[in-house]
């Protein structure tokens, strides 16, 4: 069927838009000037839009700019596209105009024909819904309050969570030894608890630093519209607004002190991301750990069991693969080039405005989904029934000719290398070599070698 349309009009004129579409002429002529993706705003994004939409209409009010009833209709419409009632309307690009604008008009003449419908007014987007905004602090405002919004409620709480599955897996294997590795090759023994232990305190490190990044992004660039003087914005406006931006998320946001630092220049974001970047590099060590050391079951390490969650292979009945482990070293991997977007993209804050806001946006917000979604699913389908081998640590451990490094004090540095050596060649034990060499009592082998002592 041929879509029906209907005529809008905009400052340029009039335009065709499809006839039950939320939006106007101004998004439909974003969505005929960029057909470059199949990417669009994320629902964190849209949301935090609607916020700010709804505070500033309470903001114009408080402030006798905005009629009442203009004012109720404008924050019953924002609240609708905060609920998520009209996400299928947004319908621009994310490859689109550098400032957001196109996005920024699209939650506009959505909220303005909403309203208009409702109060049966006549609400302009630019007039109405847009006072005293300008895109250029809108959609700066809008990454941040969604990217800290969605920090604090999902990516803290599911880090939080798998740093205690990975303190009682430490715990719980405090007393499992194993030969602990330097370069890929054995090294002195090390407990399975302890390198869980410091999986715990690596993330634990990690999640300061995102904490710390979120006092800088949650300072917003709204008040300073179009070049951070806050041309057409009544006093202390960006100030109110961030009020009532934290009273409605229940996280707290204000004005950014300078605003010149939020409109042409994000290293606030660029920060943040780097943080999200650090934890993803994290999670990556930890997984990649993981596989290794559920690596086999025959020609691999085969010291941790790892819950067999899918069939391995199309070809090769019985195998079972460390899918989660991979996922989400993948995940890692995009993180770490969604944070090579931000730093290329606020390296163009040019004079008063950084042109590439969307996609910082986009991959930010994507780093952060990415990071929550997959530390869920690595707590909860790894963590928790990941089991130790012991039988196969045990093993390794009395095989391994690295413990010699205890007798160093007793028998010198050249014995013991000799030493070690021949129980590799001879695939012997340290203990029995010493025994046959008579270097050592029995009963001193085992209190030098005793594997409690040595970590």
């Amino acid at each position: 069927m041929t879509e029906q349309f209907r005529t809008e009009k905009d400052s340029m004129g009039e335009f065709q838009v499809p006839i039950n579409a939320k939006y106007g002429a101004s998004t439909a002529r974003a969505v005929e000037n960029f057909p470059i993706s199949n990417l669009r705003f994320s629902r964190s994004f849209i949301k935090a839009l609607g916020e700010i939409k709804k505070a500033c209409a309470k903001v114009n009010q408080n402030n006798k700019l905005l009629d009442k009833n203009f004012a109720d209709s404008i924050i019953d419409a924002a609240q609708q596209v905060i609920d998520g009632d009209h996400d299928k309307d947004f319908v621009v690009d994310i490859f689109q105009t550098g400032s957001g604008t196109s996005t920024n008009m699209n939650a506009n003449e959505i909220i303005s024909k909403i309203a208009s419908e409702s109060s049966s007014e006549n609400i302009h987007p630019n007039d109405h819904v847009n006072m005293s905004q300008s895109s250029n602090d809108v959609i700066p405002t809008a990454t941040n309050v969604a990217a800290v919004t969605e920090i604090v409620q999902n990516l803290i709480p599911a880090v939080e969570s798998l740093i205690k599955s990975l303190e009682d897996k430490a715990k719980k294997w405090e007393k499992v030894y194993k030969n602990g590795r330097t370069h890929l090759m054995d090294a002195t023994p090390v407990s399975l608890g302890q390198e869980f232990s410091g999986y715990s305190a690596l993330l634990s490190e990690r999640l300061e630093d995102i904490k710390s990044s979120l006092i800088n992004a949650s300072k917003l660039a709204i008040g300073g519209t179009a070049v951070g003087t806050g041309i057409n914005a009544p006093d202390n406006f960006g100030k109110d607004v961030a009020k009532e931006i934290s009273k409605s998320l229940g996280i707290n946001f204000v004005e950014v002190e300078n605003h010149f630092t939020r409109q042409g220049s994000r290293e606030e974001v660029v920060h943040l991301s780097g943080c999200l970047k650090a934890f993803a590099v994290s999670m990556f060590k930890i997984a990649n750990d993981i596989r290794w050391m559920g690596s086999g079951p025959v020609s691999g390490l085969n010291e941790l069991i790892i819950p067999a969650l899918q069939p391995g292979s199309s070809i090769m009945p019985g195998k079972v693969n460390p899918v989660i482990p991979e996922m989400v070293m993948q995940v890692s991997a995009q993180v770490i080039g969604n944070d090579n977007t931000i730093t290329f993209s606020s390296s163009n804050g040019n004079f008063e405005l950084n042109t590439m806001l969307p996609v910082m946006a986009h991959n930010l917000l994507e780093s952060i989904e990415l990071l929550t979604t997959s530390t869920d699913v690595f707590e909860k389908k790894l963590i928790n029934d990941l089991e130790a081998n012991t039988e196969k640590l045990d093993e390794n451990i009395q095989k391994n000719s690295i413990l010699v490094t205890a007798l160093v004090p007793v028998i010198g540095y050249d014995k013991s290398a000799e030493v070690a050596k021949e129980a590799m060649s001879q695939n012997k034990t340290i203990k029995e070599v010493l025994l046959e060499k008579n270097l050592i009592s029995s009963e001193e082998i085992d209190e030098l070698l005793n594997i409690e002592k040595l970590i």
